[in-house]
């Protein structure tokens, strides 16, 4: 399921359209970091050269990544 969600970045606040799957991830990295899902997404903001959705999916995607990467032994 797709949701719209309000995020709010640099005291503005925008929507971001996002798989129920990567908003789930998301707050689970934010945790992880003893962030709030706001920072986070400012800081994928700050470095994006894509749309903030696409910038979100793919820093997801890293995330897993280098996850899967430090418990799948070499």
């Amino acid at each position: 399921m797709i949701a719209k969600r309000s995020v709010t970045i640099a005291g503005h606040a925008t929507s971001v359209t996002l798989e129920a799957a990567f908003w789930d991830e998301l707050k689970a990295i934010a945790e992880a970091r003893d962030t709030s899902l706001n920072q986070l997404v400012a800081e994928i903001d700050s470095s994006r050269t894509a749309n903030l959705s696409s910038a979100i999916r793919v820093f997801v995607l890293g995330e897993l990544k280098r996850k899967a990467a430090e418990t799948i032994p070499l």
